[in-house]
């Protein structure tokens, strides 16, 4: 049985900016009708993100076989020589020369506020790369253009490759007739309570309900662990105690990661979740998506200690 993971969503760069000051201190309420505003930011950094390239990522240090499908511009050489670099099969990620990488450009303030801007760039023609003829063991449809999800989303029904649905910060453009319509196509439901909340008002649907025509929804609770929907069960997943908490960003996609590879595996949906949550606890401890590094022993050592589970046997 193959063990790749059809990985769909965004290859992304971020650039974060940090302002050693308060916006609140230069946006005044009184002024905001005809705001110009700039920012001095003497540290900055660039990183590698966007959801396909955080989970391929994860699914690299546990050892998985992700084939991450995403949208790139002429300048993501560097990224994909990176992903190559780690033994990610890159083949599916296809370049559109005249148009950038997707983009989110961040700024920060010292009380971690932030002000954000996104370029969608290539990401607009992802449903255009077909993965149509690409066995897999699973997939997820990540956050990406919307018509891009629904496409891999169909194709990978067509094809009988089960995946997981992840919402995400695509959230903003789904009706509740766009989420019941991808419910019948995907396997599993992954979202953050937050999310799950605004799916259960949009389709009308508590997470238990939408549980019973699917395998399985997750819902991750940050610090509280994560709640599993299956079998007709609401099961609790105790969390993981992170050792260091520094940044949350790019947390959801390990935490998809440790899940997935639990199911390639084949995995009891339990382990799976308990899998997923320590990966999450392993990627808070570090800033920026793609900067924790723990080995496959490590992350065994995590697992055992928390749920007695051994990754490496």
């Amino acid at each position: 049985m193959s063990d790749k993971v059809l990985v769909c969503g965004s290859v992304a760069f971020d650039t974060i900016a940090v302002f050693e000051g308060h916006f609140k201190e230069h946006i005044l309420a009184d002024n905001i009708q005809s705001l110009s505003v700039s920012f001095f930011v003497p540290t900055m950094r660039k990183e590698y993100g966007g959801c396909a390239g955080n989970i391929a990522y994860n699914l690299r240090l546990l050892g998985g076989n992700p084939l991450p499908v995403g949208t790139v511009g002429a300048d993501a050489a560097d990224y994909l020589s990176y992903l190559q670099d780690l033994g990610i099969d890159t083949s599916l990620i296809r370049v559109i020369p005249d148009l950038y990488t997707p983009q989110c450009f961040i700024t920060t303030d010292l009380d971690n506020n932030q002000i954000a801007s996104f370029h969608p760039g290539a990401m607009m023609v992802s449903a255009e790369n077909d993965l149509t003829g690409h066995p897999a063991a699973w997939g997820i449809v990540a956050p990406d253009a919307k018509d891009g999800m629904f496409a891999h989303a169909r194709r990978l029904h067509a094809q009988g490759i089960p995946f997981v649905f992840d919402l995400g910060q695509a959230m903003p453009l789904f009706s509740g007739d766009d989420l019941n319509e991808m419910l019948t196509l995907a396997q599993i439901l992954t979202a953050n309570d937050y999310e799950a909340s605004i799916v259960a008002q949009r389709t009308g649907r508590s997470m238990s309900e939408i549980a019973q025509s699917l395998q399985a929804v997750v819902v991750t609770r940050g610090s509280e662990g994560a709640t599993l929907y299956t079998g007709g069960e609401t099961i609790d997943i105790a969390p993981v105690k992170a050792e260091f908490v520094v940044d949350p960003t790019g947390c959801g996609d390990a935490h998809r990661a440790g899940l997935l590879y639990g199911l390639t595996q084949r995995w009891s949906l339990v382990d799976a979740c308990r899998l997923a949550n320590v990966m999450g606890s392993f990627k808070i401890g570090s800033r920026g998506p793609q900067n924790h590094r723990p080995s496959r022993a490590d992350i065994s050592a995590a697992l055992n200690q928390h749920y007695g589970l051994n990754l490496l046997g």
